[in-house]
């Protein structure tokens, strides 16, 4: 690689490379086929393809066979360019009607091919040197893309991979995917029982059984109790809002594609929301505010709907109808710099309580045709990198990549797997106040326009909540569990002991269940521990004429002769520690 060329575009140009070389492999081996696009994307590449044959994943296999020999070859990439008008011509008489679309779509009078071992691709490039620098791939999977992202449009094949620099990446990368598997809070959730879909309601609504139901209320009740404790006050709002709230926000502008059609009300129209702040600024409005009750901090659990295409859908991950754990701070320019210090204080505490405590900030500034007064985004700005600095918190800079409403910062965490995750944002907005004119009368009498800061520690609930179920692998904290202990007898001799212990735990307020069926302990013990209950009391004989217990733990250990106040005691240590360290292990 050219020495010129920075670590990140040397990897885009070889993954982009990659791809040409799986779109001639599929053409050499399923001649007819048609050629959508084939970019570089994270961790790899993809081609989309429209071709009679109709891929399986035993093809994959075969298509990289087909690519191994042609990285071999060690054909050389050819640039070549020509006029507008010649390329759709060749194109168009090769069949490409997809390349010629595209062409027609570009604004330039030249467009450039590249050549590999008789392939020809229309493509602005750069690519590596020859195909012989292609070694370390892996076709991984195949799903179905819209041409151009319109579900209007033709259905194509998509054909998905992995291209690392070293061997020792790509494996690696390949073990976490494994592991990721493993972890797929889909498949956890059914196992445990947590939540589902159901297509008989609509995709991307999520349905919380009792369980989950049970943990999302663990969540929220810490989540409440920590604002107050911080100095928040709680809203609650509406789900729809008539139309012109939505056009003086700019939803209905800039937003439209994302919200649900309208409801006609009483001949007016109205939308389900998408987002709370223009309810929480209309609370604002109900009188005339002074600089003595500033700063305001209004926190809601607030469900909002979003539109999201079918194919993007994902579980927990992406869904349409969610909560978001919103916050907006109002407040005056000579407190913007303690408040925000204040917040990244505030989630950076929220996040390690839930066991995050490998995080990263990405600090976005202001970009081209930004809205609000210079002074006010330099201020604004400062206030982020100072609290930033001050918490030590390791961060880039994004240069002009702000919203055009604010500066902000964005946290992220990472998971078990190092897999990293978007959670919290600190988000100024210099537009909302300017279109609801917000005002507050200050000290010298007059009104000045307050500060508002959006502000998420969660991002939404549904999403935070796959996020915990993969990073602890279903096995939560014991603050968490739905069920933290489960007491199993071995025969029915110890049942009425059974339901003393089982009482003792519940009066003690730990989450327990007595499965005191006729059935081989062998049997309880392996469907205690499918279900991920990180305790379970074993009670024989013994245990009953001596008052003890045997704890059994998620490893396999037994620890006999235990009296239950010692345990209690244990569990609710482990408990109030927040810890995801078991009080036995």
């Amino acid at each position: 690689m050219a020495s010129d060329i920075s670590k990140d575009e040397a990897l885009e140009r070889m993954r982009h490379s990659t791809a040409h070389v799986l779109a001639q492999a599929v053409t050499e081996l399923f001649p007819g086929t048609k050629l959508g696009i084939g970019p570089a994307i994270e961790n790899g590449f993809y081609y989309d393809f429209e071709s009679e044959h109709k891929f399986t994943p035993e093809d994959l296999p075969v298509i990289e066979a087909k690519m191994k020999e042609i990285v071999k070859a060690r054909h050389p990439f050819v640039r070549s360019e020509h006029d507008k008008g010649e390329a759709a011509k060749f194109f168009l008489d090769r069949g490409e009607k997809y390349k010629v679309e595209l062409i027609g779509a570009l604004p330039d009078e030249k467009m450039s091919y590249y050549e590999n071992g008789g392939f020809i691709d229309l493509c602005r490039g750069p690519h590596v040197a020859d195909t012989g620098r292609l070694k370390h791939f892996r076709l991984t999977r195949i799903a179905g893309a819209y041409w151009r992202g319109d579900e209007k449009r033709p259905m194509l094949q998509r054909v998905y991979g992995l291209a690392f620099n070293t061997k020792d990446e790509l494996d690696a990368y390949l073990k976490q995917q494994e592991e990721a598997a493993k972890r797929d809070h889909r498949k956890i959730g059914k196992e445990m029982d947590l939540f589902s879909f159901h297509d008989d309601v609509g995709a991307g609504l999520v349905h919380w059984h009792p369980k989950g139901a049970l943990m999302r209320v663990l969540i929220e009740d810490f989540w409440r109790s920590e604002h107050l404790k911080a100095g928040y006050d709680f809203l609650f709002t509406p789900h729809i809002g008539r139309a012109q709230l939505w056009e003086t926000s700019g939803h209905l502008g800039f937003y439209k594609e994302n919200m649900y059609s309208p409801m006609d009300i009483d001949g007016m129209d109205y939308y389900a929301k998408p987002m709370n702040c223009p309810f929480h600024i209309q609370v604002y409005k109900t009188h005339k505010r002074s600089y003595r009750e500033l700063p305001l901090r209004w926190a809601e659990l607030g469900t909002v709907y979003r539109y999201e295409k079918a194919g993007v859908l994902h579980g927990l991950m992406r869904v349409r109808g969610f909560t978001q754990d919103d916050a907006h701070i109002f407040c005056t320019p000579e407190q913007i710099e303690e408040e925000i210090v204040r917040t990244l204080k505030f989630n950076l505490h929220i996040l390690r309580a839930f066991g995050f405590n490998d995080i990263a900030a990405y600090l976005a500034t202001m970009p081209e045709g930004a809205v609000g007064e210079p002074a006010r985004w330099a201020q604004a700005t400062a206030s982020l990198k100072k609290a930033l600095e001050a918490e030590n918190i390791p961060y880039s800079v994004d240069e002009g990549g702000g919203a055009f409403y604010g500066p902000k910062i964005d946290l992220k965490i990472k998971d078990a797997i190092a897999r990293e995750w978007q959670l919290g944002t600190i988000q100024f907005d210099f537009n909302m106040s300017e279109r609801f004119e917000l005002s507050y009368v200050g000290s010298d009498g007059h009104e000045h326009r307050p500060y508002m800061v959006h502000r998420a520690l969660l991002g939404s609930l549904e999403r935070f909540y796959g996020i915990l179920v993969e990073h602890y692998a279903g096995w939560f904290p014991l603050w968490l569990t739905p069920v933290q202990v489960k007491v199993l007898t071995l025969t029915e001799g110890q049942n009425a002991y059974g339901q003393e212990i089982r009482q003792k735990l519940v009066d003690a307020g730990i989450r327990a269940e007595l499965d005191d069926r006729n059935e081989k302990i062998g049997l309880k013990i392996r469907e205690t521990q499918l279900k991920k209950v990180p305790y379970m009391l074993i009670l024989g004989a013994n245990e009953a004429a001596n008052g003890t217990v045997t704890v059994r733990v998620k490893s396999g250990k037994n620890i006999p002769d235990l009296k239950i106040e010692a345990v209690i005691a244990a569990l609710l240590g482990e408990v109030k520690s927040r810890t995801a360290e078991n009080a036995y292990s």
